[in-house]
């Protein structure tokens, strides 16, 4: 291969059927169609994804649209319909990947199950993301997201000690599943080409954020422990907080390695502390955890939020602020990295959005033109099936697409 080649997009060629709405499946499905998969986005005729009412809306169609659901294919078809389950049937037939998120059982009821599709395709990977999993007593159950983060121990965790739980600002449950979504759909993958048969995945949202717990579990077998919420700190892991600056700003400062708490404390001008022989470690300092933030937030307080940081970097310590969404969007780090993007909207404005992740150098993904309109490749995917033109306007009369 000579250095002026185009090498293809690693999923090129691969055909993914989205079976799903609103986050998880559809989040997952977005990062296969950035690295070239082919993701053909099913949505019920007249209303299409819930998404694309969610949030802030322009012209009848939400913002976040345009990153969920770029580099897709929207046919509109209703999968309550017998014609609409035997043309999922159809497509299922020729897909390498079909990723749905519906409640447990559902497809099954539809005629749309792994048995079914598995039937027609021996080689389909088939990923299903619910809130507690296709098994266990739960199953049944409604899950979205937010409760999945509880019921994961994230929610119990997250705000500050003896206050009512707090949820973090972004569906976060629904993207840690999404990516173990992913995960699955390349391992399944990886091992298709060793055996020639396709597997289903199964995903629960709770079980993605348990998976995050860190020793959350093993610390409480061992010693009956329940960890707490800590607010802005990392319980057990010291010093990790955030401190108030002058003018009311807050500074989040890492200096839990042992190496970096000694220049942290180098800089605050608290060499006693540095030298102390029981604050070597991380143990020693948790110990006294109180004393050293109160050292840090003295120092912090007398200080502006720039002038902080910059005495921090210069001594090599970890340190930022809460990035707001200005913040990120003029920041040089984050547009010399090509995190900030610009496509251009149906309306022909520009618009900013997040860049690709991860980031590959020789097969580095495709931004697409943002989300497509309710249905606008229906004909497109259905000629592709070889339905005639005709066959089509009946379908459309009878509201089926």
């Amino acid at each position: 291969m000579t250095g002026s080649e185009v090498r293809q997009l690693p999923l090129q060629g691969l055909k993914v059927l989205e079976l799903g709405q609103l986050i998880a499946g559809p989040f997952a499905t977005k990062l296969m169609g950035e690295f070239g998969a082919d993701v053909i986005k099913i949505e019920p005729p007249g209303t299409g994804d819930p998404l694309r009412k969610w949030r802030m809306l322009e012209e009848g169609t939400s913002l976040w649209w345009h990153v969920q659901t770029r580099n897709k294919r929207s046919v509109a078809l209703d999968l309550h319909s017998k014609e609409g389950q035997d043309l999922v049937l159809t497509l299922a037939t020729e897909a390498d990947v079909v990723v749905e998120n519906f409640r447990p059982g559902t497809l099954d009821n539809w005629g749309l199950g792994w048995e079914a599709l598995s039937a027609l395709n021996p080689r389909l990977i088939m990923v299903h993301i619910s809130g507690f999993g296709q098994t266990g007593p739960y199953r049944d159950k409604p899950g979205f997201g937010v409760i999945g983060e509880a019921m994961g121990g994230l929610r119990y965790l997250t705000g500050q000690p003896g206050e009512p739980s707090m949820r973090v600002g972004v569906s976060i449950g629904d993207s840690l599943s999404a990516l173990y979504a992913v995960i699955g759909t390349l391992l399944a993958l990886q091992e298709r080409n060793h055996s020639g048969k396709g597997q289903e995945i199964d995903v629960a949202l709770y079980e993605s954020v348990f998976a995050m717990m860190e020793s959350l579990l093993p610390e409480f077998d061992a010693s009956g422990q329940v960890r707490q919420p800590s607010g802005s700190a990392l319980p057990g892991i010291t010093p990790s907080n955030a401190y108030r600056c002058l003018g009311g700003d807050y500074v989040l400062i890492a200096g839990n390695g042992d190496s970096i708490f000694k220049r942290l404390m180098g800089a605050i001008g608290r060499k006693d502390l540095a030298n102390d022989e029981s604050l070597a470690h991380n143990d020693g300092r948790n110990e006294q955890a109180e004393m050293i933030d109160a050292a840090i937030q003295i120092w912090a307080e007398e200080r502006s939020r720039d002038t902080i940081l910059e005495a921090l970097d210069a001594a090599r310590v970890p340190t930022g602020y809460p990035h707001t969404a200005e913040d990120i969007a003029h920041d040089p780090h984050y547009l010399a990295r090509e995190m900030i993007q610009t496509f251009i909207r149906p309306n022909g404005k520009p618009l900013k959005v997040p860049g690709i992740l991860p980031k590959l150098s020789a097969t580095p993904g495709r931004l697409g033109d943002g989300g497509p309109s309710l249905g606008q490749h229906t004909d497109e995917v259905l000629d592709e099936l070889g339905i005639d033109p005709q066959t089509r306007a009946k379908l459309r009369q009878a509201g089926i697409i």
